[in-house]
């Protein structure tokens, strides 16, 4: 008797965790940066939380409609390849044994116990094994279309609201720095987090997000400075 031992991998996390780090990134740097630029354009408090909001709304939407489409167009792709693998499973099984032993022989094993394994695979589960081992794909990466649209949203929703908020809780004359300062906490923390989650260096991804966060907002702000001069 073979007692189950399960690993959890950070390749489990792949999926969510991309969704939901560049929804929730989007979020304060889109909605900081529109907040930004409509208040060096001297905007009145009101026009800014407005602004604000509406990109909040419109942002969500956007990454929800974006993922949904982009994750769709990969889960067509992927059952497209499983309908064909399963002709070819019909129409020529022996080829396919072959094709999945040669897989095994290139992977290391020696070409009689590859075509054991190809063998009991196939007859536990031809199409899974194909699929994992010939197309890679498998349900950790698989395309998930609605979860991601979610993750997508809700994280955006949640990374706007927190330069909203700011610019909500303070005075008129002190948004800007801030708005800035604080949304560069913000990413630096939320870059901190996914590097911690994914397993890479936490001070690198920190830094990164927080770089092209401060290079979109300061872009934006520049654009309000010299429209509202105009």
């Amino acid at each position: 008797m073979f007692l189950s031992h399960r690993e959890r991998h950070r390749t489990e996390r792949v999926g969510w965790l991309r969704a939901t780090v560049l929804g929730a990134n989007d979020g304060i740097v889109s909605t900081a940066s529109l907040v930004l630029g409509v208040a060096a354009a001297h905007a009145t408090h009101s026009n800014v939380l407005v602004a604000g909001v509406a990109g909040l709304v419109a942002g969500a939407m956007s990454m929800a409609a974006g993922e949904y489409v982009s994750v769709h167009s990969q889960a067509d792709t992927e059952e497209a390849d499983l309908a064909l693998e399963r002709t070819e499973l019909k129409s020529d099984n022996q080829g396919e044994r072959r094709e999945l032993t040669a897989i095994y022989v290139d992977r290391g094993l020696d070409p009689g116990l590859a075509k054991q394994v190809a063998d009991q695979l196939m007859a536990h589960d031809a199409i899974g094994a194909h699929a994992r081992d010939e197309l890679g794909i498998s349900d950790t990466l698989s395309a998930r279309p609605i979860r991601a649209a979610l993750a997508s949203a809700g994280s955006f929703a949640v990374g706007a609201a927190m330069p909203l908020l700011t610019a909500t809780l303070v005075p008129e004359t002190a948004l800007i720095p801030v708005v800035s300062g604080t949304s560069l906490v913000f990413l630096a923390l939320l870059g901190g987090l996914a590097a911690r989650v994914g397993g890479a260096r936490i001070t690198v991804g920190a830094l990164r997000v927080t770089l092209w966060g401060a290079l979109a907002m300061g872009l934006t702000a520049g654009v309000g400075v010299l429209f509202g001069t105009m």
